[in-house]
């Protein structure tokens, strides 16, 4: 049994930011024509970014929504570049909005194949159901984020804050698999 490593992929990170002051959605639309807003549809206003290439929601309330980044840094920068934008173009932005982390999600190959009918009993917190889904479904406690694990030795992992919880969850995982003979590289 070779001591394989996981590779591991940040696919998105969404950020929340807020203004804490309304914002005139229409007037953002004519000073940017690539902006998107049919509130018919939809409340939010889509502001892409070509780099970082990233979409942000932004909301009358002066709420926004930056999801596509591949790190936490570029979610923060993408942020902080839609507001420079609105501002030079006129849009009042009193303050510096306070951005979060809620969402970040990877993907990782652990380079074997892994038995998930035996990690159904071997790991806590699991749901299989193969004829509903061919992933594992596994709620990890600490760090608190959820991993699909699939036989191919793919695995997705969903709902950490930090990048730093993808790795120690993936490689915590990955520890556990090996330990129980749940993991067999070709």
């Amino acid at each position: 049994m070779s001591k394989q490593k996981p590779v591991i992929t940040i696919e998105n990170v969404v950020a929340s930011a807020s203004l804490d002051h309304p914002v005139d959605l229409d007037a953002i639309v004519k000073l940017f024509p690539t902006a998107e807003y049919r509130p018919e549809q939809f409340p939010g206003l889509v502001f892409r970014l070509k780099k970082p290439k990233t979409a942000t929601l932004i909301f009358n309330s002066g709420k926004m929504v930056c999801t596509g980044a591949k790190s936490e840094t570029q979610a923060i920068k993408a942020v902080d570049k839609v507001i420079r934008e609105l501002k030079s173009r006129g849009i009042v932005i009193m303050g510096k909005p306070k951005t979060q982390i809620q969402n970040i999600v990877a993907s990782a190959s652990l380079n074997g194949r892994i038995d998930l009918e035996k990690a159904t009993y071997k790991l806590t917190k699991t749901m299989y159901e193969p004829e509903q889904f061919p992933g594992l479904i596994h709620r990890m406690d600490d760090p608190k984020v959820v991993i699909l694990l699939f036989a191919s030795g793919k695995l997705v992992c969903t709902g950490a804050k930090r990048e730093e919880e993808v790795y120690q969850a993936v490689n915590k995982l990955h520890k556990k698999l090996e330990e129980e003979k749940i993991i067999y590289y070709e």
